[in-house]
């Protein structure tokens, strides 16, 4: 599972604008989107985790860690802001130290006990910065300088902060501000010259110097094919130069075999493929150690990141036995790669050992041995069993000699091995017997070679490390806090100008609206600060970019943010204008409903019974859609309406009572008596004589109030029916859609069985007609052979 890692400087230099109209940080993040587009490609990318890390402080530099998910990543990418130092030595160890979290939890490192290859979590950290100086809190650093103190624990049994499969490439982002014309060749990108270059080439990784966007693509498509799993290895040349070959003298390499060569020494990855059906690497023999394990040291040495394995330039056979497992990596191309096959000799190899690994402090014995593949194509690192030249033909002679009996000379050599070999070999070893079908030949009770301190200190370390762990994963995502303001430091003692009485009209002073009293001030309040006397012409500016400001107007600016920041009389933000004021993000552009939440609670409307408005984000006139439902029955009534307002004066007139008539059946109802105003007994019309007492009014507002009920009744009964009518619609069209789908599953079914009968009975019929043909060839070969018989 490769650990894609990217360092992203966020120093304020990356603010700075290219020729292609935005800033370094914004290129950095492009180059990230871009690179896992390029790796989403591959199918082994599946399993890959991305972290993020920047250069603030810590721990606010870890932005996605171990358990943050790729959404996390990407918005926290997103909100990055360029602002603070360029502290890299910080942030590179604060990357190792990320990448460091769970070794010692998982073992992975094996201190004390060998180097194994195939145990690895293959890291690549992606830098991307502009390669400016190095700034810190106190001042300018000239190199590249990674602090010691870690508070990882177990930080000390290494002597370097990253580990061998742990690599460092950098994008240095030189894109100028002006475009240049198109001039470059296409090729490999060279290195860049700044401080972080030597740092990239002892991990194994290189620097790019990216000009143009052209190039920053070429080095993301390359880096992309350096996400490789593998570890980082120094070869160096032990011994005296070959001999030379005829015919492979080259004239402008010097024949001195005391002159350096480049492929001397050589710091170089060896490939470790994963099994492709486990997706995980197998191994069997570790690289030795360069110290022999004592049990009686209290302590480990510390080992350096990247083992040197020295290799003689002797040339042996290589020695394979039956049975017995060997692990072989490919070595990355090198000069040590270009010279051995430039040899063209596949069946010779040279024997490769670690120095000081031995039992005597000078002693080392060979554990593999470099080979050319037979088609000349990659040079292959093969790792076999500790001193291999004797244990081979000792096997060699247990199986084919000995038949798994051995006597007693054979055990005492035997013996003599185990007791040269270091003792983390032991476990291999038995596993390896066991496999080749020999289990019984070393004894259980032989140990690793660690004594009980040791042992005890590496298992507490462990445990720190798990808390250590859970600390900084809780740690991740946390915000830096916000600056309420700037702080400055008052050395004087001397009465400030803020507390003088006279203030605002020293202020006045400095703005230019009254004449400027330049004996009252202080002018040493503040060492190294000066008052510039303003330009009454300048106008109000925004906020701008410096990179944007031309260089002969450098001076106005300043003078102008002065005026901005002491001019009291306006009554707009100070530093601001009328057009900063309504400036807001991209991102917040949208997002209006916060906006409404702060407007005042609108009045109410001037008629109850118009419809409401909505308080929507456009047109100012767009009315709420329930409310302005109108139909036949609606129109009628409220033309109605209005009708009768205009003849309120004649209600009992021959028009009203035919516009009564003409209604609806559903609003028809009997006719009320008007009201009558005379009370007294006698002077009514004819129909009122036989009624005794006083006559009861009707009035005219309970005949409003049932025409009134008359059509919420309709308007309901509509609407009751339009969603009937539609539900009914919607459920027919569902029912038509899956009679549809039956349909089609069942055609589809049967054409699927249709075809396998049809495609059986021609697997069929082409059988009988083989055997048809089988059986006549048999027919006819006795007649033929009588044939031949009779000739």
């Amino acid at each position: 599972m490769p650990i894609l890692l990217f360092l992203i400087d966020t120093s304020a230099s990356m603010n700075q604008r290219t020729y292609l109209g935005t800033t370094y940080l914004d290129i950095a993040k492009g180059a990230v989107e871009i690179f896992m587009k390029l790796r989403a490609r591959d199918p082994a990318s599946r399993g890959d985790r991305y972290m993020l890390v920047t250069f603030d402080d810590p721990p606010y530099g870890v932005k996605a860690g171990w358990k943050e998910n790729h959404a996390t990543f990407m918005s926290e990418l997103k909100n990055l802001q360029a602002s603070g130092l360029t502290t890299l030595g910080h942030a590179l160890r604060a990357a190792f130290d990320l990448l460091n979290l769970n070794r010692l939890v998982s073992g992975i490192d094996n201190y004390g006990q060998g180097r194994n290859p195939f145990f690895l979590e293959p890291s690549v950290i992606i830098t991307i910065t502009d390669g400016n100086k190095l700034t810190h809190s106190s001042g300018v650093a000239e190199e590249l300088h990674l602090p010691l103190n870690s508070p990882l624990p177990g930080s000390e049994l290494t002597k370097e902060p990253f580990r061998w499969d742990q690599r460092l490439f950098a994008l240095v982002l030189r894109l100028p501000g002006v475009s240049v014309p198109d001039s470059e060749h296409l090729g490999s990108v060279p290195t860049d010259e700044s401080a972080i270059t030597q740092m990239c080439e002892v991990t194994g990784g290189r620097s790019y110097c990216v000009r143009t966007q052209r190039m920053l693509n070429q080095c993301l498509e390359s880096l992309v094919q350096k996400v490789l799993s593998g570890v980082v290895i120094h070869f160096e040349k032990s011994g005296p130069d070959p001999p030379v070959i005829d015919g492979l003298v080259d004239p402008a390499r010097p024949l001195s075999s005391f002159s350096p060569q480049p492929w001397h020494s050589c710091h170089k990855l060896i490939y470790v493929r994963p099994n492709p059906k486990t997706g995980v690497p197998v191994g069997h023999w570790p690289i030795p150690e360069s110290f022999w394990p004592d049990q009686n040291s209290p302590s480990l040495p510390p080992r350096s990141a990247h083992p040197v394995v020295r290799f003689s330039c002797i040339d042996c056979e290589p020695m394979v036995i039956d049975k017995l497992p060997f692990d072989k990596y490919e070595l990355e191309p090198s000069p040590l790669t270009q010279f051995i096959l430039e040899r063209k000799s596949p069946h010779m190899c040279w024997q490769v050992f670690v120095n000081c690994s031995g039992k005597h402090s000078d002693g080392a014995h060979p554990f593999g041995y470099l080979k050319a593949s037979t088609t000349l194509t990659c040079v292959n690192l093969f790792v076999m069993p500790y001193n291999y030249p004797v244990l081979l033909p000792l096997l060699d002679d247990l199986f084919k000699v000995h038949k798994l009996k051995p006597n007693l000379k054979w055990r005492q050599a035997f013996e003599m091995y185990l007791k040269s070999m270091p003792p983390y070999f032991l476990l291999p070893i038995k596993k390896a017997l066991r496999m080749m079908g020999a289990p019984n030949l070393i004894s259980d009770n032989m140990d690793c070679g660690l004594s009980y301190s040791v042992i005890s200190y590496l298992k507490k370390l462990s445990q720190q490390a798990k808390i250590e762990s859970d600390r900084l994963i809780v740690s991740v995502g946390k915000k830096l806090p916000q600056e309420t303001g700037i702080k400055v430091k008052n050395h004087s003692s001397a009465l400030s100008l803020a507390h003088r009485r006279d203030f605002k009209q020293l202020l006045q002073g400095i703005t230019g609206e009254v004449p400027l009293r330049l004996i009252d001030m202080n002018f040493k309040e503040f060492a190294g600060f000066q008052i510039a006397l303003l330009n009454k012409d300048l106008k109000p500016q925004a906020y701008r970019n410096a990179y944007d400001i031309p260089r002969q107007n450098l001076v106005d600016q300043v003078t102008r943010m002065r005026f901005n920041l002491l001019r009291t009389t306006q009554k707009l933000i100070r530093g601001q204008d009328d057009d900063s004021l309504h400036s807001i993000p991209v991102g917040q552009m949208g997002n209006y409903q916060e906006y409404l939440k702060m407007m005042l609670s609108p009045l109410r409307e001037i008629d109850p019974d118009q419809p409401k408005r909505l308080h929507t984000f456009g047109n100012p006139f767009k009315q709420d859609k329930k409310g302005m439902m109108i139909d036949e029955a609606d129109e009628f009534v409220t033309g109605m309406q209005n009708k009768k307002r205009g003849n309120t004066g004649d209600l009992n007139s021959g028009t009203a009572l035919k516009r009564r008539r003409s209604m609806s059946p559903l609003l028809r109802q009997p006719q009320t008596l008007p009201i009558i105003t005379n009370h007294v007994l006698g002077k009514g019309p004819t129909g009122t004589q036989g009624q005794q007492g006083i006559i009861k009014t009707i009035p005219l507002h309970k005949e409003k109030l049932s025409i009134e009920k008359e059509k919420k009744c309709l308007r309901h009964s509509l609407k009751a029916g339009k969603i009937m009518f539609f539900y009914f619609v919607s459920q027919s069209y569902l029912l038509v859609c899956k009679v549809c789908l039956c349909f089609y599953i069942l055609y589809n079914n049967i054409y699927c069985i249709l075809y396998n009968i049809m495609f059986k009975k021609r697997v069929l019929i082409q059988q009988l007609e083989s055997a048809l043909e089988e059986i006549e060839d048999r027919q006819m070969l006795p007649t033929q052979l009588n044939n031949v018989h009779s000739r």
